[in-house]
């Protein structure tokens, strides 16, 4: 036995104790945290023996084959994406912590491998993958393989996992790593809608029939190349079964060696966060880049703070991002799937008209230096004034684009000028009563937690949002009305006059809306400040 392996030998039940210690003390912290980790944890063993019973039965199942190797690779990817999301669900996925106690990357990669082991998820995977092994199970030799095949499964699910996380440490641990936590609930919503989509078009096309060519591919990649393998000696390909289970054992090889390497790397290198940080404030301060684009005065001043919250700022990026996610699905996936309509564009422009709402409370506290330099209506103004700017360089070409997208896939590019005046139009309302209702109905934005309220302000946040969607689509109401009259009247050739119409009235709306919001926004300055500071 070498020293490495000694080593590793020693430090295996070390970690395994931390792993379980930091499992009971987490549990200690509060009752309904050991509740919550009681639930879930017999919720998903409740689920993995459904699912180990549900893949026994289909042993000898025509596509049982097809159903397990794609079970599989759904479940590396999983094990792939779930540390870069949920960062804080494993302490010992952070091996910093262990940069200044005298240990080789060698034997610590062993130890935090064998201490994977422990927790909900291996045991959740194992159950799968066993499940998957018994299903295309056929014969004495492929018993026996899938007694080596299920374990290099799971460890190469592990050790996928493992490698990413240490690749991306330093992102797990900086304010993007939070950006992505915050972010992991619109990933799973926009993932749901994805499989949604794939299981109706998958019903559509035959069944599961359909995926047999995708599974003749993907048994050939690791993990689920473990379980390909005793599906080729069920079926006495015995030579494409040790290609098969070669390439799984040389994946494993392959991602023990690339956490190793991060490993030295974090171990070795000191952190260039702040390097970067400091690279990225010469860059702004030199004026280049965005800076540079923007005008001159308090509007580009305004306009560059409020594109640097959408930027930077955790919550405010949740809602930007699921906005412009959800604001394509819907009229694209509606289009894939036949019953779309091009008015379904206008759907996009109404969720990114609903980030002007609460303008202040995405500041704060920080709201104060903003009072500081508002002494007069016209302050007011022009500091609304630039945060619609600021919106409209997004919300303008991603209305176009969606509109042309969505014309595009349906091939009804004639409703294309029609639909972009009718878009316009209701941006602007949203913007003029996003004005309004940022001054009259500020609420605040806790920065310590995923609600987007503070507590006792969800009722105001309601108003101001569904109130102010009620009123923009009264102000739309001229617009919806002339596009009804010329369709109904038959004039279709003048259709095209609803682009610069809605461009237009658009426009005098929102001046209209930041003329009103102005004088209100002067005069109720402290009462936005305690409310946005609220939680």
């Amino acid at each position: 036995m070498t020293a490495s392996s000694q080593s590793a030998a020693a430090l295996t039940p070390v970690f395994v104790r931390l792993k379980l210690s930091l499992l009971k003390n987490g549990l200690r912290r509060s009752g309904g945290r050991r509740a919550a980790y009681i639930t879930s944890a017999v919720l998903a063993l409740l689920f993995a023996a459904l699912q180990l019973v549900g893949l026994i039965a289909l042993h000898g199942n025509a596509h049982a084959a097809t159903v397990a190797v794609l079970g599989v690779t759904v479940l590396a990817v999983a094990w792939t994406v779930v540390p870069l999301f949920f960062p804080s669900g494993d302490e010992t996925l952070d091996p910093t912590r262990l940069v200044m106690l005298p240990l080789r990357p060698g034997p610590l990669v062993g130890a935090l491998l064998v201490a994977s082991l422990v927790g909900i998820g291996p045991l959740f995977t194992l159950c799968l993958v066993l499940g998957s092994a018994i299903a295309v199970a056929h014969g004495i030799g492929a018993a026996l393989l899938a007694v080596l095949a299920v374990p290099l499964a799971l460890l190469v699910c592990l050790a996928l996992a493992r490698a990413v996380a240490a690749a991306n440490t330093r992102l797990l641990t900086s304010r993007k790593g939070r950006d992505l936590a915050v972010l992991s609930g619109l990933i799973i919503a926009v993932g749901i809608q994805f499989v949604n989509f794939g299981m109706q078009r998958l019903g559509k096309s035959g069944g599961i029939t359909a995926l047999d060519p995708v599974a003749d591919v993907v048994r050939w990649l690791p993990p689920a190349s473990a379980i390909g393998a005793v599906d080729s000696v069920s079926e006495g390909a015995y030579g494409r079964a040790a290609a098969q289970l070669l390439l799984s054992l040389g994946a494993l090889r392959l991602l023990l060696f690339a956490w190793k390497r991060s490993l030295v790397k974090l171990m070795t290198t000191p952190d260039g966060s702040t390097l970067a940080a400091s690279d990225a404030s010469r860059k702004e301060s030199s004026g280049r880049g965005l800076t540079s684009l923007l005008p001159d005065g308090r509007t580009g001043t305004a306009m560059l703070r409020t594109l640097r919250y959408a930027w930077r700022d955790p919550k405010t990026k949740a809602a930007w991002i699921t906005s412009l996610a959800i604001g394509l699905i819907v009229p694209v996936f509606n289009a894939l799937q036949g019953a779309g309509t091009v008015y379904f564009a206008c759907f996009a422009t109404g969720m990114l008209g609903m980030q002007m709402y609460n303008q202040f409370g995405q500041d704060t506290s920080a709201f104060w230096m903003v009072l500081l330099s508002i002494s007069s209506t016209r302050d007011a103004y022009l500091e609304l004034r630039a945060r619609a700017l600021a919106l409209l360089l997004v919300t303008l070409p991603y209305t176009v684009l969606v509109a042309a997208v969505t014309a595009g896939m349906l091939g009804d590019w004639a409703k294309l000028p029609e639909v972009i005046g009718l878009a316009l139009s209701l941006l602007g309302a949203m913007l003029a009563t996003g004005s309004v209702a940022s001054a009259t109905l500020a609420y605040s934005i806790p920065q310590d937690s995923r609600k987007n309220v503070a507590p006792g302000q969800g009722g105001i946040a309601a108003l101001s949002v569904l109130g102010g969607m009620v009123v923009s689509a009264v102000l739309c109401a001229p617009m919806i009305a002339l596009a009804i009259w010329l369709h109904v009247s038959g004039n279709h050739a003048a259709l095209w006059l609803l682009l610069p119409l809605g461009a237009v009235y658009g426009g005098l709306v929102c001046w209209a809306g930041l003329r009103v919001a102005a004088p209100r926004t002067a005069d109720r300055l402290p009462e936005i400040l305690s409310a946005v500071s609220t939680g």
